[in-house]
C-alpha cells in the first residue's frame, strides 16, 4: 500500500531536522505530490512534518 503526500506549506523558518525530513520524503518543492511506501519509518517522518504536509486521498 502507498501513501500520497503533498507539501502544502513552506518549510522556510522551520528547524533543520524538519527540512531534512521533507528532503528524505522527496518533498523539495511546494505542491509536489509523492507516493511513498506505507511503513512505520515513513509514517514517523510524516508525523514530524504533519503541519507542513497533507495526505492526498485517491478519488
Amino acid at each position: 500500500m502507498a501513501i500520497r503526500v503533498k507539501l502544502t506549506k513552506s518549510p522556510i523558518g522551520y528547524p533543520k531536522d524538519q527540512k531534512a525530513a521533507l528532503k528524505a520524503l522527496g518533498l523539495t518543492k511546494m505542491h509536489r505530490v509523492r507516493e511513498l511506501a506505507d511503513n512505520p519509518a515513513i509514517r514517523g517522518q510524516i508525523a514530524k512534518v504533519a503541519h507542513l504536509v497533507t495526505i492526498v486521498e485517491d478519488k
